[in-house]
């Protein structure tokens, strides 16, 4: 009498890839199971830990307030034309001003420990095999953040500056107040950081299996419709050439998102003959 083989997809026996996910959930029913109450109180320590980082980076950029100021101000000052400068007409003003600057640059040293945080808040909800991207979550998460601050700084911010510059003429004078020109500067700054985050974005929800590459490519139409809507709206000016300076570097970041959910995506396993 010949021997039939256990077939591998019978109820009793699991494959390899179900007991591994089949462990991973026991794991995470054992040891990374919370109650309701305790997620708050893990929410609550993190938040802590998070603030205090902040403060400490304000306490580093305090020290530097004055070089820091001269590194935002400083290039926005000369751009004004006839040896031009900022007003205060508050007396309080100048002295928000320099705490802002340091609220700013103490958010962003602290950037790389507020996403460890992050990551240690959801990491109890994650399979054993998903934790090990810590690293990498939050090491390109703060690359990105800092290249989309860069990429204000240098390029978009000093952009729209001279946009606004060029409708000066002999009838008017433009002599820009500091609280409002910050405020845009800030506004451009975080608006970039949270722009270039984008691809870690897609790394995880393709490392997850909600997106993939084809599903990206095939959607590319309606992402391009997006990112032009997000870009008039994000823009500090109504103008086009502003538009595109915000929606130009989502394009190059979705295509880049393309090629991260290719190489990093889940591959779907094809279904069994029956």
């Amino acid at each position: 009498m010949a021997l039939v083989p256990f077939p591998r997809s019978s109820p009793d026996v699991p494959d390899d890839d179900s007991l591994i996910q089949l462990t991973d959930r026991d794991a995470l029913d054992d040891n990374g199971r919370m109650s309701f109450l305790e997620h708050l109180d893990e929410l609550r320590k993190r938040l802590i830990l998070a603030v205090l980082a902040a403060l400490v980076g304000c306490v580093v950029a305090f020290v530097f307030i004055k070089e820091i100021f001269a590194f935002v101000i400083g290039p926005l000052k000369a751009m004004l034309s006839n040896g031009g400068t900022f007003i205060a007409t508050e007396p309080t003003e100048i002295f928000m001003l320099y705490l802002k600057v340091g609220a700013l640059t103490g958010l962003c040293i602290a950037m790389p420990f507020i996403l460890w945080q992050l990551w240690l808040f959801i990491a109890p909800g994650l399979y054993a095999h998903e934790k090990k991207f810590a690293i990498p979550f939050v090491l390109f998460s703060s690359v990105f953040f800092f290249a989309g601050a860069a990429f204000s700084h240098y390029i978009a911010f000093p952009y729209t500056w001279t946009f606004f510059l060029s409708f000066e003429s002999d009838l008017v004078k433009f002599m820009p107040k500091l609280g409002p020109t910050f405020a845009l500067y800030v506004k451009m700054l975080l608006g970039f950081a949270a722009i270039f985050q984008m691809p870690v974005l897609v790394l995880a929800l393709s490392r997850m299996g909600v997106v993939s590459a084809r599903f990206l490519i095939k959607n590319t139409k309606y992402a391009i419709l997006i990112i032009f809507i997000l870009g008039a709206v994000l823009s500090p000016g109504g103008d086009i050439p502003s538009q595109l300076m915000m929606a130009g570097p989502m394009l190059v970041l979705y295509g880049f998102s393309i090629l991260i959910a290719w190489i990093f995506g889940r591959q779907r396993k094809p279904e069994s003959a029956s």
